[in-house]
């Protein structure tokens, strides 16, 4: 059962291997132990016992992400899949307002660790959990948001998962890159998109920071692709259509699938019910499942060694400054 948080003792002469993140532990500000070392033993430790860590991103925010995040863990779940999702966007999380977690807060096991929010068979954690009130801004440096996401990663008690879903912030900054150094085994990274070029230009971005990172990349997804009119259901391209498809292809990485502009989904994140789940058999839920279906058959193809890490770009150069 949750409890309160108890006191920690260490002995001086042993290395710490305590299921507790630093930053919850009594003697943080005293200790002498390697803390770095701790850090990346637990996350080490957590990480273990999950199959897939997928990194779902965009270089540009805006593009439904969060959105795209939240729906294939629900696909995935309803495939009978164990699922987890980090909420890593820091300064605007929104995937618990998504699933009905709005205003709940993690508790504490009796093992020390953070106990995520369960909703819909899957797993979640996010700074929106720990906000006093959910209009506070957050205004870190980077140092501190280090220690966040080891905290997210390392300190909560995700147990086996077949997935964990990771939704990183926009952009290809601080949180993206500490991300992808403490997971290590990153299986695969899916990157969102919308049609429309400014979109597309920043997809690109992603892609190559992928491929410069030397991680597999799993597919693009072309969100908002195309509005179906409710009156004489006529397709409207709102924001164009097929761009993610193209630039896909111009870039030699796969192409999961296109979700259309469709009211109901906005409707059903604004109300805390994923509407993968809660309109499964609709057309827009169908293209949300095609997708979970793709990253499962790329999952089995890497576990047979089919799957390669993207190539990198030309020689000398890596987005990431040491």
């Amino acid at each position: 059962m949750p409890g309160e948080l108890p006191v920690i003792q260490h002995s001086a002469s042993q290395p710490c291997t305590y299921l507790w993140a630093c930053a919850l532990c009594d003697e943080n500000e005293t200790c002498q132990k390697d803390k770095e070392g701790h850090s990346r033993w637990l996350v080490n430790k957590r990480m273990s016992v999950i199959r897939n860590k997928v990194l779902v991103m965009s270089n540009k925010g805006g593009v439904g992400k969060s959105t795209v995040t939240t729906n294939l863990a629900v696909s995935l779940a309803l495939l009978g899949k164990e699922v987890g999702v980090v909420d890593m966007d820091i300064h605007g999380p929104n995937i618990p307002k998504m699933v009905g977690g709005e205003g709940q807060k993690l508790k504490i096991s009796a093992n020390g660790g953070i106990i995520p929010f369960q909703a819909y068979n899957i797993k979640v954690a996010s700074m929106a959990f720990l906000l006093q009130n959910s209009d506070d801004p957050i205004v870190w440096r980077d140092a501190y948001k280090y220690e966040f996401i080891n905290q997210l990663i390392g300190g909560v008690e995700w147990q086996e998962l077949d997935y964990l879903l990771v939704d990183l912030p926009p952009g290809t900054g601080n949180e993206s890159v500490t991300t992808m150094d403490l997971i290590g085994d990153v299986t695969g990274c899916i990157i969102v998109t919308t049609p429309q070029e400014v979109a597309l230009l920043d997809s690109r971005k992603s892609v190559n920071f992928v491929k410069d990172s030397e991680l597999p990349i799993i597919g693009i997804v072309e969100n908002m692709s195309g509005l179906s009119c409710p009156h004489c259901h006529k397709e409207i391209n709102v924001f164009k259509k097929g761009g993610g498809e193209a630039t896909a292809h111009d870039m030699g990485v796969p192409f999961l699938g296109r979700i259309p502009l469709d009211p109901e989904i906005g409707i059903h994140c604004d109300s805390g019910e994923p509407f993968a789940m809660f309109c499964s058999d609709t057309e827009t839920a169908q293209a949300f499942h095609d997708i979970a279906n793709k990253v499962d058959d790329f999952v089995r193809k890497r576990a047979l060694g089919q799957v390669m890490a993207a190539p990198k770009n030309k020689p000398g150069f890596s987005p990431i400054k040491q």
